[in-house]
């Protein structure tokens, strides 16, 4: 075992840090950026179960030689050429900026922000509390629903880093939100307002979340009885049924059965059966990302449209919006008390 690490505080301790994690992304938009995150994304036995030898000869000989080049060039088409980094990491930062604005009269608080893959990284963001004299931390994984490819290996990563530290910090880890009022309120404040800005009106909407494989609802994991939960909350707070708002899995990867209904098939179903106007809400999504703002508004727009429908809209997330912040801000301040 490797010797343990002291932070030293540059500080007197007894700030309390906030760290907020989103999923993840590329350093830069090109295939050895990519390259660089799938390979650690990939090989979490988190997200992949089975990282037996067949796998890795998949991921090493197959997968990292190709993969790369495509979605690359999936990236370049969302990147912020002007920070020269993904969205997904200029929303999170300001998601930690504005929280920490919001907290601003408790000078004990301290926030900052980290991705589970790439950079910064969770390391990096507790150790740089620490160091701001923070001995507890309360980790915020930003993913509404729990599953054990996103939530549980936030945990994993913050518990890695613990165990190499000789100074542990208190820890605190924020639950899921997937039925939070709050929550709920702010997707449909988000959902209304678009719709408002629009120059039609959806015949329907389809919320879409990421999938997953089916195996692993099978094994235990509750992330599609949270979406459904999500849904049928939201469907009650805007007045619609299953018929208006429709509950999506979207993102499959590999050859397995993943969760149904698939949001592509959906998409060219629903616009062969004669529906031309479609707005699409990703709520487990507390941020805009590739698979939002490619797939769902590009490649989803693309076959629904080339399959007859008409107009598509895609709703953004609720980012660093007004109605998210307040969901973040209001999910904090509950899981620290005691604390502040």
């Amino acid at each position: 075992m490797a010797p343990l690490k002291t932070v030293k505080p540059t500080v007197q301790p007894g700030r309390v840090g906030v760290l907020l994690v989103n999923l993840g992304t590329p350093d830069t938009a090109d295939a050895p950026g990519v390259r660089v995150y799938l390979k650690e994304f990939l090989s979490d036995a988190r997200v992949i179960e089975d990282q037996g030898l067949i796998w890795k000869v998949v991921l090493n000989g197959i997968i990292l030689r190709t993969r790369p080049r495509t979605k690359a060039r999936d990236y370049l088409k969302i990147w912020n050429t002007t920070q020269n980094e993904s969205p997904l990491k200029t929303i999170t930062r300001s998601q930690a900026d504005k929280l920490a604005a919001a907290l601003s009269d408790r000078d004990h608080v301290v926030v900052d922000w980290a991705m589970r893959y790439g950079n910064p990284s969770i390391k990096s963001g507790i150790e740089a509390l620490i160091a701001k004299g923070c001995d507890r931390i309360l980790a915020v994984p930003l993913y509404p629903q729990y599953s054990a490819p996103t939530s549980a290996t936030v945990c994993d990563e913050v518990f890695r880093v613990l165990s190499r530290l000789r100074n542990q910090p208190t820890l605190r880890v924020t639950p899921p939100y997937y039925e939070d009022e709050a929550y709920i309120e702010a997707l449909a404040v988000s959902i209304e307002t678009h719709l408002a800005t629009l120059s039609f009106k959806p015949e329907l909407i389809v919320a879409s979340f990421h999938g997953m494989p089916k195996s692993y609802v099978d094994k235990g994991d509750p992330y599609q009885d949270q979406c459904v939960a999500t849904t049928q909350a939201l469907r009650r707070r805007l007045g619609m049924d299953e018929t208006k708002l429709l509950l999506t899995f979207q993102s499959r990867f590999g050859n397995d059965e993943w969760l149904q209904p698939y949001t592509d098939k959906t998409m060219e179903r629903l616009a062969k059966e004669g529906v031309r106007r479609i707005a699409v809400v990703t709520p487990g999504f507390s941020a805009d990302c590739l698979e939002t703002l490619e797939e769902i508004a590009q490649e989803n727009a693309e076959i629904f449209k080339h399959n007859g429908g008409e107009q598509f809209s895609a709703i953004p997330c609720l980012n660093d919006s007004e109605p998210g912040m307040d969901v973040i801000r209001t999910l904090v301040l509950r899981e620290l008390q005691g604390w502040i």
